[in-house]
């Protein structure tokens, strides 16, 4: 029969069923661990404007960048200018150089935020919203500050440069229903995912015959999460960059993928560090413990012991029948 806590209505479940029950749970956090920052990344990191911005906003000052930025602005804009063939193998290098140029000055890195800016409020207006429409954004801004930096640098025909209000689109319309229904459910992930995590592995610590050895084992958990996420950021980015069409510079967009993922990898490298940290410290406790000084051995009394010399000290204060009463 299992055993009854003193004070417990109901018997303490077998030693066996515990070992077992901790270890599902604690296997549980560690995996939902990495699948819940990754969630939470998606739903609460990327869909903030303000931190998107700013995470985009380095990437002004990137060569690669600039140069993908330069080229494709330099081929829209011959391809608006009404010139010959023999101009425009002579107009052309100047615009590039100028719009080059121009990715080196302030009026770029603002147009660079305010397009970024335009770009997520776009989409996520999008997302949340329930109209079938394409994503598009409007670049006429920053083609008119391009047009005046040609200008004020005296290329030729820069002021035949037309600033007209096209709509760029970003998300075709027959997307927007998978995009939105996935993005509902990270909206939900994001939230529970983490929470989940963190209930199983202290359920599982709580559960756990050996709390030591728990706590070493969610650390060593929490530790390959951290590794198992980094390594997936890895993939991901290789995968990525093979999957872009041929005319996408691939320098360019590994800068974008960097910087949109920064947090998560941050946060891999945080797993892995304390994870490791609290394995270390549950470990060295646990050696210090079992070489700290042994207390003396004393006698273990047991309570059938203690009533045989109950009983011992009963019968020899009992006068004995046999002796002559006085």
């Amino acid at each position: 029969m299992p055993s009854v806590p003193p004070g417990s209505p109901w018997p303490a479940p077998p030693s066996g069923l515990r070992r077992a029950l901790s270890a599902l749970l604690i296997a549980l956090g560690c995996l939902l661990l990495p699948f819940g920052a990754l969630a939470a990344w998606a739903a609460y990191g990327l869909a903030d404007t303000g931190q998107y911005v700013s995470t985009m906003a380095p990437l002004a000052d990137d060569p690669d960048v600039r140069d993908a930025v330069a080229d494709t602005v330099g081929d829209g804009i011959m391809r608006e200018v009404d010139v010959g063939r023999p101009m425009r193998g002579t107009v052309a290098p100047f615009v590039r150089d100028a719009v080059r140029s121009f990715t080196q000055t302030r009026a770029f890195r603002l147009a660079w935020d305010a397009g970024n800016r335009a770009t997520h409020d776009a989409v996520l207006r999008a997302l949340q919203d329930e109209r079938e429409e394409p994503v598009t954004v409007d670049l006429a801004p920053v083609t008119a500050q391009v047009k005046d930096q040609l200008t004020q640098d005296h290329v030729p025909l820069a002021a035949r440069i037309p600033v007209q209000h096209t709509a760029v689109a970003v998300l075709p319309a027959a997307e927007l229903d998978r995009l939105r229904k996935g993005f509902h459910v990270l909206e939900v992930a994001g939230f529970w995912l983490p929470v989940a995590a963190v209930v199983f592995a202290v359920g599982g610590i709580a559960l756990a015959v050996h709390r030591r050895r728990a706590v070493m084992a969610t650390a060593l958990g929490t530790a390959l999460g951290g590794a198992l996420l980094g390594l997936a950021l890895v993939i991901g980015r290789r995968l990525t960059l093979a999957d872009l069409p041929p005319d996408v510079p691939h320098p360019a967009a590994a800068a974008v993928y960097d910087a949109l993922t920064s947090t998560l990898r941050t946060v891999s490298w945080l797993l892995l560090a304390l994870g490791l940290a609290v394995a270390a410290v549950a470990w060295i406790g646990g050696r210090l413990r079992r070489s700290g000084p042994e207390e003396p051995d004393e006698p273990v009394r047991t309570a059938a012991g203690a009533a045989d010399s109950g009983s011992l000290r009963a019968d020899s204060q009992t006068p004995d029948q046999n002796m002559p009463v006085m």
